[in-house]
């Protein structure tokens, strides 16, 4: 178990504005995937599984190139909000349609597609705690649940090393009464003028980012200082997944 900052409750109002919630990761969660992480950003807890699978899906498996393939699936479950929502089993709503292509996207860019060879890993990221910022605590999370289930494939010589590239992590800012914010969480995003949700790989690259005005457009400086708060918090991040999986049973 890693844990970054005090006790998880703290309140939001007791951060500073570049600091992020405490976060803490807990490591094969469940016992049955080959990559299992709780993730914790303050009161939002994401469920990340990584499933191998030797398979491709069938879209890739009848193409003319073949290599392997990282996917993702998101859910927000039940109670996981302050009244209940409902299971989505048949059509996913369009939000968490476009949560989990972010998800699959984001964590495609820290894997070598080639050397994953023929087969699939699939990383589910169920919300069981909703508090701001589930995106990217699936996608910091998620990270590390196919971290784990890719070194397994190491250990066992059914990959070559370097099946992953490079680390990825994300993490929310926001302009909140015209100050840029880090790692909002419920409160501080109802409350925010701008909401930006930035991707970023451990060799500083972007892999996304998004970023809305909720009310005036906002400028080029505000926006600059929100990235710089935002690589600021996802150093940290990719610190902690370091520790993390330094001191995970292969």
């Amino acid at each position: 178990m890693i844990t970054a900052g005090k006790e998880s409750r703290v309140c939001a109002t007791k951060r500073g504005p570049d600091e992020l919630r405490p976060v803490q990761f807990e490591l094969d969660y469940v016992m049955y995937p080959e990559g299992s992480v709780l993730i914790s950003m303050g009161n939002t807890k994401v469920l990340c599984n990584a499933t191998v699978e030797e398979n491709l899906p069938r879209w890739l498996r009848h193409g003319k190139f073949r290599h392997g393939w990282v996917t993702a699936e998101y859910a927000m479950l039940p109670r996981s909000t302050q009244e209940r929502n409902n299971r989505e089993t048949l059509t996913p709503k369009g939000r968490t349609q476009e949560i989990k292509r972010l998800i699959a996207r984001s964590l495609r860019g820290a894997v070598d597609l080639e050397k994953l060879g023929e087969r699939q890993i699939v990383v589910d990221c169920d919300v069981i705690q909703a508090d701001g910022g589930t995106r990217t605590a699936a996608i910091t999370g998620g990270y590390v649940a196919l971290a784990l289930a890719i070194r397994r494939l190491e250990h066992k010589n059914l990959v070559p090393p370097g099946v992953i590239k490079q680390a990825v992590a994300a993490v929310s800012v926001g302009l909140v009464n015209g100050k840029a914010v880090l790692d909002l969480d419920y409160e501080m995003d109802l409350a925010a003028d701008v909401d930006l949700n930035v991707v970023m790989t451990s060799d500083g690259r972007y892999v996304e980012v998004q970023g809305t005005a909720e009310g005036q457009p906002f400028s080029r400086g505000a926006l600059n200082a929100m990235l710089l708060l935002a690589e600021m918090g996802i150093s940290q991040l990719l610190t902690l997944q370091n520790e993390a999986l330094a001191r995970a049973r292969i």
